[in-house]
């Protein structure tokens, strides 16, 4: 396991460095624009033609009545490709291990696999003018099929949401998302929500914080926050890592990491 630990490691690192290099040779175009860290989807697509990988790992802890839950995911890929230049393909996959601990001690029923698809679009509607926002809608469905027997769901999950975002000045910006998701096993509705402020501390630097949560119809409010760093390294290259915890009940401690990669058409 050891020896498994340290060629998953080094190939990670040889990846990167060859994301760092080849990067810094294609500085074309804008600097890229990202989905992640945080929950709200970014209010543009990638353009026509471009293929984008973001994708990171994160830990999550709950503890309730002397039973902690931690949650290992260490693939979040989401891999998005423009096939016009107002139109966006959306594919991601996640790898998920789930720990319990009563009292400290390490249960055996861990549950490992990934989880379900994600299939999606995003469509770019309206772009920021005369104080009206940029504007895109994105939607995904989550086959059932995909998700490793661990993390299979009754019934397939659907999601929608509007993306919409303001500038605020020259180094800060307002992003916010609204829509409704069906998931969880529940044939329920529950609207979903993200508000997200970003601030350009240099050309390189960028900090976030956010707010987002969901209402299901028959549960109680779920409140979240978080908030990060990004690292710019080139215009199609950049890294982040971020941490948050609930407002609400569920979610004691969240800490993440990852990057982001863009690919320009020739």
């Amino acid at each position: 396991m050891q020896s498994t630990n340290r060629n998953i490691t080094l190939s990670t690192i040889l990846f990167i460095s060859m994301l760092f290099s080849f990067a810094q040779e294609n500085e074309e175009g804008e600097a890229l624009v990202t989905d992640r860290p945080d929950a709200t989807e970014a209010s543009s697509t990638v353009g026509k033609g471009v293929l984008q990988l973001e994708t990171g790992g994160l830990y999550e802890t709950f503890e309730a009545n002397n039973i902690k839950s931690e949650s290992y995911t260490y693939n979040t890929m989401l891999v998005r490709y423009g096939i016009l230049d107002n139109l966006e393909l959306r594919l991601g996959w996640n790898f998920v291990e789930g720990v319990t601990k009563l009292n400290g001690n390490k249960l055996d029923n861990v549950a490992s696999g990934l989880s379900p698809l994600l299939l999606g679009v995003k469509i770019d509607i309206a772009e920021e003018k005369d104080g009206m926002p940029e504007i895109a809608l994105i939607g995904h469905v989550f086959p059932l099929f995909s998700a490793s027997t661990d993390f299979r769901p009754e019934t397939t999950g659907v999601d929608f949401r509007f993306s919409l975002s303001h500038t605020l000045g020259e180094k800060s910006s307002l992003g916010y998302n609204i829509g409704a998701q069906w998931g969880d096993d529940s044939p329920e509705a529950a609207a979903i929500y993200t508000v997200a402020y970003g601030y350009s501390l240099s050309d390189k630097f960028g900090f976030y914080a956010e707010l987002y949560g969901d209402f299901p119809e028959d549960n109680s409010a779920n409140h979240y926050w978080d908030a990060g760093f990004t690292y710019l390294a080139s215009n199609n290259l950049q890294f982040d890592i971020y941490g948050g915890t609930s407002i609400t009940e569920g979610q004691d401690l969240l800490l993440g990491m990852g990057l982001s990669y863009r690919m320009l058409k020739k």
